[in-house]
C-alpha cells in the first residue's frame, strides 16, 4: 500500500484501491468496515483469513448482499499484487475462497458494508488488467472506509515508512530535536495530526568542525530558486549563505511553507502580550547547544507547513496550516549535516490552528530511491496521489531534465539542446512530438450513453457519426464552463471525453444520476495516454508506420476531427487510435496508445520521423503555438466563472440548431443576448511581451486583462489574448497594457482579428 493511499478521519481509515491492484487490512472483532464502486462497473472480491491464514470468508457479516457468496479464487487470473500479498502472507491460495461483492453492472457510488465477528485480515481485490485502446474496459478505483471499534489515537495515525528508517523519532509539540544525517540521506518531516507548522535549519558539519556556523539561508534559496520556496523538480535546492545547496525537495504533499519569516523568538510573544511563552528559537538554542552552537536571539529558519501569504499590498499574511494528518516534506541531503527541527508552540495565532501538536521525523538510508513528486487533488475530497511519470517519460526524460508537474504528471518545457524557439519552428515547418498524456480520458457507455452526452455537452452529439470527433464545451447550469474538450464517437453508444481536467467526469456522473440514465462513465488516464504529432509533415511521417485494417479508415482517408483504430508496425503490431486533432494549428494527429507500450510508439514515431528532422516539443513552444492559433487553456482564457462566448469558443454552443435542452442552456441564451465580455486578440506596438493578468486599459478605464501571450516568431511580433469589455472589442480599438501598477507604465496595442495565424485554418485541413 502507498502512503498516499490511505488516509485517517477522526473516526475513519480510508483505503484507495486502483483498479486492477489490491491491498490487505488488518481488521479486529467489532470493525465496520464499507466498500465503495466510484464509478461503476468495477469488480471487486473481498478475501478473509483468521490468525493462522485459514480462510474465515463467513466470519464477515454482511449488512448488505454482495453480488456472490463464497466463490473459488481463480489464483492464476489473480494480480501480480494480490499473489504476492498472498505469498508473503504464507496463505495457501489454492485452499482459499473469495466473495464477489460487485457486478459489472453496478452504478457509480455503490456501497456494500459488513461487520468483523473475529480478528481477521481481509485482502480487497479491485479485479482489471490492460485495457485496449478500441475497449473500454478500464479498471477504476475502489475505496474501502474501516470505522474501527477501538481506533487510533491522533498521534498514532502515522503514513508507513517511506522504506526502512534508520532514525524514527517523534517531536512533541512546543519543543524541537537536533539530528544528524550524511550527504545523500534522506529526511522526512510529518505533520501527525495536521495544521502544524515545523520551522527546520541546517549546518553543514565540516564548517561546524571548523568554527563556522554557516546555515540554511531562505534569502540566499529564493533569490537562486527565484520562488518563494522551492519545490520537487528543477528548483528544488535549499541553499547557505555561501550558495552551497543543504537539501534538495524530493516530495511536497502540501506546497504551501514560509520562508520569509524567523523561526517564533522572545520579541514575537512580548509584542503580542504573551511575555515568557516559550518560542521555537529557544527550543532551537536548547538543542542546538548539543553541537556547541552558539544561542541566537533571531533564527532564521525553514518554517514548514506554515502558511504564509504575500498579499499586493506588499504586507504577509498569515492563516491556519494547508497540512492534513500525515502530509510531509522529503528532503535529501547535499553533504553531512547538523538538523534542527521543532514542533512550533504558537497557541496564539492560527498558526498551528490554535493548538500545538507533534512533528515526527524519519531519515532514511542513501541506497533509498524515492520519486521526486508532490500530492495531486483533483478536489478536496479526493484521496492524494504522487506525481506520476507518462508512458513517454523514458522517452523525454533521456532529452530533457527541465520538467514541470501539469495535471499529476511531470511534463517537459522544453528539450536539451533545442529550446522553445527551435521546437517552435520545427512544428510549424515540419514535424514534432508532443506528449499530452496528462489530458484526462473517459470512457462513457451504456444504453443511455447518447442521453448523457447530448444533455452534458454543448455541441449535437445525435448528428456525430461513428468516428467522428467534435471539439465542444461543457457547462454548469449557470452557464460558465466546466472544461472544454473532445468527444469521440466509438459506437452507437460508446464514446470517449478527452478534456483537460477530472471535474468532466465527475460532472457526467452526476447527471446520469441525477436523471437516472443508464450510463457509466469510468476514468481511462492511467490507461490511455497520448502523443500529439504536429506539422506540415506529420501525415507523412505517420504513414510510415500506421497500418489499418482494410474496415478502418486509412492515413490518407483520415479527415479533419475523424479518428481511426490502428496499429504501429504492421498486422501484428502495436494497437493505437489516431485522431487527426491537435493543438498546435498546424496539420496533425493524436496516437493513443497503452503506457505499456508508449516507448516503442514514441521511438517508432521518432525513426519515421528523422526524414524531416523531428524533434519532441515542450509546453514553452505549446504555447506559443496555441496561442498563435487562438487555442484557449484553462485557468487562462477560462474558469468557471467564464461562458464560452466569453472564452472565444462561442463556435462550438449551437443555440440555433441544438433543439434539446442541454446543461447551461438557458443561462447561455441569456448570456449570448446580453454579453458583457468575450475573448480577443491583441497586437502589442512594443516589442516588450505582456503578462497574463496584466489589466487593458482605455485612459483610465480598464476594460479587460491579458489572458495569455507571446512572442510570435512567424508574426514578428507581441501577441496577446484578452478578456475585453465589449464596448471595447472592436477590430482596429486602440488600447494600452498597463504594467507595474498598470498607470506608470503602459504599452500600446491594438485589437485584431483572431486566430492571428491562419484564421481560415487552412493548414489544419490540408
Amino acid at each position: 500500500m502507498r502512503v498516499s493511499e490511505i488516509t485517517y478521519t477522526d473516526t475513519c481509515e480510508t483505503y484507495q484501491i486502483h483498479g486492477g491492484e489490491a491491498v490487505s487490512i488488518d481488521l479486529k472483532i467489532g470493525d465496520h468496515v464499507e466498500i465503495i464502486d466510484v464509478e461503476g462497473d468495477q469488480k471487486c472480491s473481498v478475501l478473509a483469513f483468521d490468525t493462522k491464514g485459514a480462510c474465515a470468508i463467513n466470519s464477515l457479516h454482511w449488512n448488505t448482499t454482495p453480488y456472490s457468496s463464497q466463490s473459488s479464487l481463480s489464483y492464476d487470473d489473480s494480480s501480480n499484487m494480490l499473489k504476492a500479498i498472498l505469498e508473503s502472507s504464507k496463505i495457501d491460495a489454492d485452499a482459499t475462497e473469495a466473495t464477489d461483492i460487485f457486478d459489472d453492472l453496478c452504478p457509480s457510488d455503490s456501497r456494500q458494508d459488513f461487520q468483523v465477528e473475529k480478528d481477521t485480515l481481509c485482502v480487497f481485490d479491485a479485479k482489471g488488467g490492460a485495457m485496449l485502446v478500441d475497449q473500454q474496459s478500464t479498471p477504476t478505483e475502489i475505496l474501502i472506509n474501516v470505522t474501527r471499534a477501538n481506533p487510533k489515537a491522533k498521534e498514532d495515525c502515522l503514513p508507513e515508512p517511506l522504506a526502512e528508517a534508520i532514525q524514527d523519532f517523534r517531536i512533541p509539540h512546543s519543543s524541537a530535536q537536533s539530528y544528524k544525517v550524511k550527504a545523500g540521506q534522506y529526511i522526512q518531516i510529518i505533520d501527525v495530526q495536521g495544521q502544524q507548522c515545523s520551522d527546520f535549519q541546517a549546518f553543514s558539519v565540516e564548517d561546524l568542525k571548523n568554527g563556522v556556523e554557516s546555515t540554511l539561508d531562505p534569502t540566499v534559496t529564493r533569490s537562486l530558486m527565484f520562488l518563494s520556496y522551492p519545490a520537487p523538480g528543477t528548483h528544488d535546492k535549499f541553499y547557505n549563505q555561501n550558495s552551497e545547496p543543504y537539501v534538495e525537495v524530493i516530495r511536497d504533499t502540501v506546497c504551501r511553507h514560509d520562508t520569509f519569516g524567523l523561526a517564533c523568538n522572545a520579541k514575537y510573544y512580548d509584542d503580542r502580550g504573551y511575555p515568557g511563552h516559550i518560542s521555537c528559537t529557544e527550543n532551537f538554542n536548547k538543542t542546538l547547544n548539543d553541537h556547541g552552537i552558539k544561542p541566537r536571539k533571531n533564527w532564521v529558519a525553514v518554517n514548514f507547513f506554515f502558511n504564509t501569504q504575500v498579499l499586493e499590498c506588499h504586507t504577509l499574511a498569515a492563516d491556519v496550516s494547508w497540512s492534513r494528518a500525515g502530509d510531509y516534506v522529503l528532503l535529501r541531503a547535499a553533504t553531512d549535516l547538523v538538523c534542527v527541527s521543532s514542533a512550533c508552540p504558537d497557541d496564539t495565532s492560527p498558526a498551528n490552528n490554535w493548538n500545538p501538536t507533534d512533528i515526527h521525523i524519519r531519515v532514511y538510508d542513501a541506497g533509498s530511491n524515492f520519486s521526486q513528486g508532490i500530492d495531486f487533488r483533483p478536489d478536496p475530497q479526493t484521496i492524494p496521489t504522487m506525481t506520476k511519470e507518462t508512458g513517454f517519460h523514458k522517452n523525454t526524460s533521456k532529452l530533457t531534465r527541465n520538467f514541470t508537474e501539469y495535471n499529476g504528471y511531470w511534463l517537459a518545457l522544453d528539450y536539451t539542446n533545442l529550446g522553445q524557439i527551435k521546437e517552435y519552428w520545427q512544428c510549424r515547418e515540419g514535424v514534432a512530438m508532443i506528449d499530452l498524456s496528462p489530458l484526462r480520458k473517459f470512457e462513457i457507455y451504456g444504453p443511455d450513453a447518447e442521453v448523457l452526452c447530448q444533455y452534458a455537452i454543448t455541441k449535437d452529439v445525435r448528428k456525430m457519426a461513428i468516428g467522428q470527433v467534435v471539439y465542444t464545451a461543457m457547462c454548469y447550469e449557470n452557464g460558465c464552463m466546466i472544461d472544454d474538450g473532445t468527444l469521440f464517437r466509438l459506437c452507437e453508444n460508446n464514446f470517449r471525453w478527452v478534456g483537460g481536467c477530472g471535474s468532466g467526469g465527475k460532472h457526467l456522473r452526476e447527471i446520469a444520476k441525477e436523471k437516472g440514465l443508464n450510463a457509466f462513465v469510468k476514468s481511462s488516464t492511467d490507461q490511455l495516454q497520448n502523443v500529439a504529432v504536429q506539422g506540415p509533415k506529420s501525415r507523412e511521417t505517420l504513414k510510415k508506420i500506421v497500418w489499418t485494417q482494410t474496415t478502418q479508415t486509412t492515413m490518407d482517408e483520415l479527415k479533419w476531427f475523424r479518428f481511426t483504430f490502428a496499429r504501429i508496425g504492421g498486422e501484428f503490431g502495436i494497437p493505437v487510435m489516431v485522431s487527426r486533432t491537435g493543438y498546435s494549428g498546424e496539420l496533425g494527429y493524436e496516437v493513443f496508445a497503452h503506457p505499456k507500450d508508449c516507448e516503442a510508439v514514441w521511438d517508432a514515431i521518432a525513426e519515421a520521423g528523422e526524414e524531416f528532422n523531428i524533434c519532441p516539443v515542450g509546453l514553452n513552444a505549446l504555447d506559443m503555438l496555441r496561442i498563435e492559433a487562438g487555442l484557449i487553456f484553462a485557468g487562462y482564457e477560462f474558469c468557471d466563472q467564464t461562458d464560452p462566448f466569453e472564452a472565444g469558443i462561442g463556435f462550438a454552443v449551437p443555440l440555433k440548431t441544438k433543439e434539446e435542452d442541454f446543461s447551461g442552456k438557458e443561462a447561455l441564451i441569456l448570456r449570448k443576448n446580453s454579453p458583457q465580455r468575450t475573448l480577443v486578440g491583441l497586437e502589442l506596438n512594443q516589442n516588450e511581451v505582456a503578462t497574463p493578468g496584466d489589466g487593458v486599459y482605455i485612459g483610465k478605464q480598464q476594460v479587460g486583462h491579458i489572458t495569455s501571450a507571446t512572442r510570435s516568431p512567424i508574426l514578428k511580433k507581441n501577441i496577446a489574448l484578452c478578456r475585453m469589455s465589449i464596448t471595447a472589442s472592436e477590430i482596429g480599438t486602440e488600447v494600452e497594457v498597463g504594467k507595474l501598477d498598470g498607470h506608470h507604465k503602459r504599452l500600446g496595442a491594438t485589437v485584431v482579428r483572431f486566430p492571428f495565424y491562419d484564421p481560415e485554418k487552412t493548414r489544419v485541413r490540408m
